[in-house]
């Protein structure tokens, strides 16, 4: 199931009120820990941050806290975005929420001294395109760190499997909104592999890339500098 754009805004704008408990439930609370730690592998003290595609911003949050001075957070759907605007920025750190989107950045070349995206680049129309325009708009050696869902392995998978394929929009289902949720287990299949993903940002002009599995092998964790 591939959705366009205009649907996958309207997806996002119907499940906001929901998105923060239904990650929640669906980590096990993991996702918080896990949110900290992109932060920690992009953003130095001083940084000036982009979190693309940052939904109700718990990730452009864990970037303040990491230490940047200024983060900007960009997503397309402003329903997502209401939801973070009503969350407190870290003092030291000021918060820009702009609505926009990944293939088309509104920012010049370089502007930016690192980037996060916490899962948010498995929903794009285009991929590639999309890590193109986060390499142009880091500078030279800025650093990016991608949070994604991706194809479980080894003995768990049968587990994930139900969890994703059943249980999740299950439960996505009891919630108002929720039951976009069964968009997400047809997006898990057609996103690349963990190691896929790290060729294409190979390609994409990143150096150093690599990537680490979480939460039994769930959720990888890319990282990278842009070359």
């Amino acid at each position: 199931m591939t959705l366009a754009p205009d649907s996958v805004r309207s997806m996002f704008d119907r499940i906001a009120p929901v998105y923060d408990v239904m990650n929640r439930v669906m980590t096990a609370g993991l996702d918080g820990r896990w949110r900290r730690m992109t932060a920690a592998a992009a953003v130095r003290p001083g940084n000036r941050v982009l979190d693309a595609a940052c939904g109700t911003g718990d990730l452009a949050i864990a970037d303040a806290s990491a230490g940047a001075t200024r983060v900007t957070g960009l997503d397309f759907s402003e329903r997502m975005l209401e939801r973070a605007r009503r969350k407190a920025a870290p003092g030291g750190c000021t918060i820009e929420w702009i609505q926009g989107d990944m293939l088309a950045f509104p920012f010049a070349d370089a502007t930016f001294d690192a980037a996060t995206v916490g899962f948010g680049v498995r929903n794009v129309a285009d991929l590639e395109l999309a890590l193109r325009e986060l390499r142009r708009v880091l500078v030279p050696d800025g650093r990016l760190a991608i949070l994604e869902i991706t194809q479980p392995r080894g003995v768990l998978k049968p587990f994930f499997s139900l969890w994703f394929d059943r249980v999740v929009p299950a439960l996505g289902k009891v919630l108002p909104g929720g039951s976009a949720y069964s968009y997400l287990p047809a997006s898990v299949k057609r996103f690349p592999p963990a190691e896929e993903l790290a060729a294409l940002l190979a390609e994409c002009g990143f150096a150093d890339v690599r990537f680490t599995l979480l939460g039994g092998s769930i959720v990888a964790l890319h990282t990278g500098r842009a070359s």
